[in-house]
């Protein structure tokens, strides 16, 4: 038999090793790499090519919508399962709307996930049943502030959403070009872009933007305050 290849994506090492030993248990399913990064998950899914990546959503260096879009754009075949504690709608639409193929809520059992998996490795969409009641509230039109704030956030671009969420993270222009492999200067730019797009003057204001937008967790408004 076949086994189903998994990449988990998630950053609490201890909820990582947990999923990998609860997964394996299954028998049909095979954990083949481990990502504590949003970046580091964008990377092994270019090298390992599993057929389902688990992702959380609050991950540092890149959150995972944002991965979750670039690996969808590069590597297409693989279907994204998203597993967070997040299930605000404007989460659940902007991920539905990258093509996540399914959205389960991290209090669902061992079990639950391994069904997920299984449909989603076979083409199916699978949702958490309080996931699906609110996709079907929101295919009914209704927009939030939310919704107002992804609008303004799609018109940025991939590279200015990883700019804006190291900003975020308190990086300063020489660890975020660093750490994207750019030029200290391609990093000021981006920055200036970013506040000219988003209205916006100062680091403080991106930072409270980044959290309103799902971008970052409030907590780093810690750092600012």
């Amino acid at each position: 038999m076949k086994r189903i290849t998994v990449l988990l994506a998630e950053d609490h090492t201890v909820v990582r090793e947990g999923l990998r030993a609860l997964l394996e248990a299954e028998g049909d399913i095979e954990v083949i790499g481990e990502a504590r990064t949003g970046r580091e998950a964008v990377q092994l899914a270019k090298r390992l090519h599993p057929a389902v990546i688990v992702m959380d959503i609050a991950m540092p260096l890149l959150n995972g919508v944002e991965a979750t879009r670039q690996i969808l754009r590069d590597a297409p075949a693989t279907k994204v399962l998203i597993l967070s504690a997040h299930s605000e709608d404007e989460y659940v639409e902007q991920l539905t709307l990258l093509g996540a193929a399914g959205y389960v809520i991290k209090q669902a059992s061992a079990d639950f996930l391994g069904r997920a998996i299984r449909e989603v490795n076979k083409g199916n969409a699978f949702f958490s049943p309080s996931i699906a009641k609110r996709l079907r509230h929101l295919e009914q039109g209704s927009l939030d502030r939310g919704g107002r704030l992804r609008r303004r956030c799609a018109r940025l671009t991939s590279r200015e959403v990883e700019v804006l969420q190291l900003i975020a993270e308190g990086k300063a222009n020489k660890q975020t070009a660093a750490e994207l492999r750019i030029s200290v200067k391609t990093v000021e730019k981006h920055r200036q872009h970013l506040m000219h797009k988003l209205d916006l003057h100062d680091t403080a204001a991106l930072t409270r933007y980044a959290i309103a937008a799902g971008i970052i967790e409030s907590f780093v408004t810690l750092a600012i305050e």
